[in-house]
């Protein structure tokens, strides 16, 4: 199970790249509608006004389309096999469940017109209760039904990514041969999607009362809610699940949910674009929706965890500080740029539970004191490319200048704590191993996790022969910053090979799952090792 969850986990994080990159083209525009900024020349010029109504329209596309892309991300991730067929039949599956739950909508006398707030409050609704009614329902790709918003491409890639592992080597009798295999897949979709749509056309009114519910208890919970949030979220990071905690609150009512421009729209980030695409943002709903966006992680990502970096150089036995140098400036710089902090944590997260704990504690304190000092910069990569462009250029009224006082002291703070506790309880951090005789061997696995002039191709090999060659491989992923495994046995693994491929971490999750650090360089890592076991 907690194998699965992870996996799941992983595909929310392919729609999640649309939409971060679809922000960081929301905020270059509200740089460029800002006169402050850039002048009122250049922000009422006829160019830029074209250039922006474009970007605007470009990403609100890619908003309206985040119910399909997570059940294309879903089946797709989940399938074991055939990957493109799964692909297809999700389409295929998601029209077919809204057109249903349209359907028995409309049996019922609940259409688009019966629901709009005119009609409502035409047939004697305040306009209050003609809004909550209203927000209810919502049209997707055409197709008038409920508002489930992600939780229905959720649903529908679940349920897809079951039937074609179930079905897509299912062999019928010969004179059906035709519809075997790969092609059963869809068949069985279209027969049994209609009874998940029937399902959830009576259980949703109800789940979605019960995720208002929570949401609404995490939004009144203010700055302790926040707390709450970035504690669990560095607490959970070893096992890959703050993925799924991320996305719940990103893109559901957990994250809460605001009127804007007379439409209802639920989740932080999604909240937060909303409100960026504006010309004149509401700061209330702003700064409500932030409190669980980027704002919270730059005072760790951008100013603590490189200090912690440094404090274990220092901290590393003086005749390895050189071979751990490269290694630890690397993964400072990726998290002080990008946000991506596991190269760093993996460091010390698995041997120093005091430092585990208060790196959490920091992180959640970062982000309740985000939300008492009223900061606002959103989006969800972090790193100084966020914080430069949601809030540096955006101008005061994010509160910017807060973030980096904050940060400055965490940087003391993780640089002294660091030090401390890896001196006073001898914590092994990088550079303080024991030799045990083979120091060689020692600072070659650090100077190799440091360099990266391993050809392509010899990356890969290396990889499949440290993870026990090709026969062990069962299946190959990756999600942002870890190479995720399946094998036959995990404890054929040499970790020392695995480290001298750049490995910065490896974690066993039992005997047939293993995930491997390899920070801002997986992609390369997964492409490697996939096309080494293609050619092996």
């Amino acid at each position: 199970m907690r194998t699965m969850i992870q996996k799941f986990g992983r595909t929310l994080l392919g729609p999640l790249s649309i939409i971060i990159a679809s922000g960081l083209l929301l905020g270059i525009v509200s740089i460029l509608q800002n006169p402050s900024l850039v002048g009122e020349t250049i922000s009422e010029a006829y160019y830029v006004q074209t250039f922006i109504d474009g970007v605007q329209a470009i990403v609100s596309t890619m908003f309206s389309l985040l119910p399909i892309l997570f059940a294309i991300s879903v089946a797709t991730g989940l399938a074991r096999d055939d990957k493109e067929i799964a692909g297809l039949a999700v389409v295929i599956g998601f029209m077919l469940f809204n057109v249903v739950i349209s359907f028995l909508l409309e049996l019922n006398g609940i259409t688009g017109a019966t629901t709009s707030v005119e009609y409502l409050m035409d047939q004697g609704h305040s306009e209050v209760e003609a809004f909550q009614i209203s927000s209810a329902y919502e049209t997707v790709l055409g197709v008038f039904t409920f508002r489930m918003s992600i939780f229905s491409g959720i649903l529908v890639g679940l349920w897809t990514a079951f039937i074609h592992n179930k079905f897509h080597t299912q062999q019928l009798p010969a004179a059906f041969s035709f519809f075997s295999g790969n092609r059963f897949v869809p068949i069985m979709i279209i027969a049994t999607m209609p009874f998940v749509s029937i399902v959830m056309y009576f259980i949703w009114p109800y789940f979605n009362e019960v995720i208002n519910s929570l949401g609404s208890l995490i939004s009144t919970s203010g700055a302790f809610g926040t707390f709450l949030y970035g504690f669990s979220e560095r607490l959970l990071i070893p096992t890959g699940l703050h993925h799924v905690l991320n996305q719940l609150l990103r893109f559901t009512p957990f994250g809460g949910t605001a009127e804007i421009d007379g439409q209802l729209v639920s989740g932080a980030l999604n909240i937060f674009n909303a409100q960026l695409s504006l010309d004149n943002p509401d700061m209330g709903i702003m700064r409500d929706a932030t409190r669980f966006l980027s704002q919270g992680v730059h005072a760790f990502q951008v100013f603590g965890l490189p200090a912690a970096a440094f404090a274990m150089y220092k901290a590393a036995k003086p005749e390895k500080r050189r071979k751990v140098k490269g290694m630890l400036i690397a993964a400072g710089l990726t998290t002080f740029a990008t946000g991506i902090t596991e190269p760093i944590e993996f460091a010390f997260i698995f041997i120093s539970p005091i430092l585990w704990i208060f790196h959490a504690l920091m992180a959640g304190l970062s982000f309740m004191l985000m939300t008492l000092f009223g900061v606002a910069v959103g989006n969800a990569a972090g790193g100084l490319i966020d914080l430069t462009i949601f809030g540096i250029l955006q101008g005061t009224y994010t509160k910017w200048p807060i973030i980096v006082a904050v940060g400055l002291c965490y940087s003391v703070i993780y640089y002294f704590v660091f030090k401390f506790v890896i001196e006073k309880f001898n914590i092994k951090t990088p550079g303080r191993e024991d030799s045990n005789g083979d120091d060689d061997t020692d600072e070659d696995t650090m100077e190799s996790a440091s360099e990266s002039t391993m050809d392509k191709d010899d990356l890969g090999v290396q990889i499949m022969e440290a993870i026990g060659g090709k026969e062990n491989i069962t299946d190959i992923d990756n999600c942002i910053s870890r190479l995720r495994l399946v094998l036959e046995d995990t404890s054929l693994v040499d970790e020392a090979k695995v480290k001298r491929t750049g490995s910065m971490g490896i974690v066993v999750i039992d005997k047939n799952n293993i995930q491997i650090v390899y920070g801002a360089k997986v992609e390369q890592a997964a492409r490697a090792l996939k096309s080494a076991v293609k050619n092996a």
